[in-house]
């Protein structure tokens, strides 16, 4: 006979069936600001598709999947013959299909396409991030390529294609390719001008043969990859295909994946190269120039996905507390915990904001958002991919009990948030990277001033703190010591300023207060208790 038990009340339904695009006010609002009047409506229908299937029980259903049967690497098949796959779940397969057909590896040749491919990347990262790195540096990829015409004529159009083929095969039979990137080495890490990797030249011009060992390189099932070696004329750029035209594996030892926090879902290895043949992308020596434009894309794309999962874990939370009653009411309506949700949603509002700003200056290509990308993107990088912990484990923690059961999908969530501070550069990089712009490129400052400039009157604190910080940049003493303190000024200052000319006057008049103002504390849910908080919580909450 079956027990009888109690009914099951005051539990809030799964967030599933929804919008992920149309239910994020700042991000659909920012896409209508930066594309030109002609391409909104193309775009909101795309993007809405996306956060259709991104909201779905299917996609969320995939990357469950694909993060509870992580990658398995096979060195050997069943002879002894060395193969270096690696086996992933179909639901990978299935979130990369429909991730490059939505385009998001095609973003360099399009109008507005930086600005759509950063939405689409921040509503399909909410279905799972793991399997956007190898979007990301394929994405990335097509500025390095272009320092040599020919090279970009060959892998562009693949790189950007909209069809997704599994399987190692020829670059040129496959209708669309995915890239990787390898530059750290166990030696060196940041440092990557310490690296050892040797590339000996060949009889044809640009062929090489390298030697040496990987210690990071990400999805090694990749088509090709980017990866940094000492030439005779020093560190170079080259491009490295898994299969040869002739159909035979290039020497691209796979040694072992790595056993990571989170990610789980995306394989990460460690690579050995022994006489792997290579074609070289730039010139010898400028190996570093030749590839920063991926990693200022990669880093680009570290503040989306980190946008991104913020935005998830304040839709779960807010949508929790509507629907959980405690001491006599329903969360959602709880000064405290009303404080909570309006903490976060500033966070990830600003963070959205400015990370489609930046979208928008690749799109623009003028001198002045080229000086300000310099910046700008290690400074976001630095500030908002930090705050993404922080954010996360609170929004777990609106949940109770029922945010840290896996479940609930917040841990996963909690475990992925600390990736992008860490990839492309962590803090300290990042930090350094802002103070070589200003000492080198005082052109770079002056895009900087004169976008916050542009809110210059309109908040009291926001202007406050734009002197300080024109303060504390005029003071080089122990600058490298500073540099953080002074790169997280920038990015709340810049942040403020796009807040203040575009969001609504509750969202910024909060923001500025707290974060500029100092009428704050040191955890979330310290905002000043006469700001509006309602309509700030109501905004960031998701429509099912």
């Amino acid at each position: 006979m079956a027990a009888t038990t109690h009914t099951v009340t005051n539990q809030a339904p799964p967030l599933v069936g929804y919008d992920v695009f149309l239910s994020d006010r700042a991000l659909a609002e920012g896409v209508e600001r930066h594309l030109a009047p002609g391409l909104v409506e193309e775009a909101r229908d795309e993007l809405s598709a996306l956060g259709r299937t991104a909201g779905s029980a299917q996609a969320q259903e995939w990357g469950v999947l694909a993060n509870e049967n992580p990658p398995k690497l096979r060195t050997h098949d069943r002879y002894g013959n060395r193969i270096d796959e690696v086996d992933f779940h179909p639901s990978w397969h299935r979130l990369l299909g429909h991730a490059v057909g939505a385009g998001l590896t095609d973003a360099w040749g399009r109008p507005g396409g930086h600005v759509r491919r950063a939405a689409g990347f921040l509503v399909w990262t909410q279905a799972e991030a793991g399997h956007g790195c190898p979007l990301s540096m394929t994405h990335a990829a097509v500025p390095a390529l272009r320092t040599d015409p020919a090279l970009a004529a060959e892998w562009e159009p693949r790189l950007t294609s909209h069809v997704y083929e599994e399987g190692l095969r020829p670059a040129g039979d496959k209708a669309g390719v995915l890239f990787g990137m390898g530059m750290t080495e166990k030696q060196g890490g940041s440092d990557v001008r310490a690296n050892t990797t040797q590339a000996r030249p060949l009889g044809d011009a640009g062929e090489y043969l390298l030697t040496g060992h990987k210690w990071f390189c990400s999805a090694p099932m990749c088509d090709g990859f980017l990866v940094l070696a000492q030439a005779p004329g020093g560190l170079t750029c080259f491009l490295v295909p898994r299969v040869l035209d002739d159909g035979t594996r290039n020497t691209f030892r796979i040694q072992r994946l790595k056993d990571k926090l989170g990610n789980r879902s995306n394989a990460s290895s460690e690579v050995e190269f022994d006489e792997t043949w290579a074609r070289r992308v730039g010139d010898e020596g400028r190996g570093v120039r030749t590839i920063i434009e991926m990693v200022a894309a990669t880093r680009l794309d570290c503040v989306v996905g980190s946008a991104a999962l913020m935005r998830q874990g304040v839709a779960q939370a807010i949508h929790h507390a509507a629907y959980r009653s405690a001491f006599g009411g329903v969360l959602i309506e709880k000064p405290l915990m009303k404080n909570v949700l309006a903490d976060l949603a500033l966070e990830s509002e600003a963070a959205t904001t400015l990370a489609l700003r930046l979208a928008a200056a690749n799109d623009s290509g003028s001198e002045q958002d080229r000086a300000l990308l310099r910046l700008a993107v290690p400074a976001a990088k630095y500030w908002v991919t930090k705050r993404c912990t922080p954010v996360v484990a609170e929004a777990l923690e609106c949940l109770g009990g029922n945010g840290y059961v896996e479940e609930s999908g917040l841990p996963r969530l909690l475990r992925e948030s600390p990736l992008n501070s860490i990839w492309e550069g962590s803090g300290n990089v990042q930090a350094l990277d802002v103070l070589r712009a200003l000492q080198r490129e005082p052109h770079a400052l002056d895009a900087f001033l004169q976008e916050v400039g542009r809110a210059r009157g309109a908040d009291h604190r926001l202007d406050g703190a734009i002197k300080n910080l024109l303060t504390e940049l005029a003071d080089l003493d122990g600058i490298e010591a500073r540099a953080r303190r002074l790169v997280e000024r920038m990015a709340l200052v810049l942040q403020g300023a796009l807040l203040v000319r575009w969001a609504p006057s509750q969202v910024a008049d909060a923001f500025c207060a707290s974060r500029l103002g100092g009428d704050w504390g040191t955890a979330f849910g310290t905002l000043p208790h006469t700001l509006d908080l309602g309509a700030v919580v109501e905004r960031a909450r998701a429509e099912v």
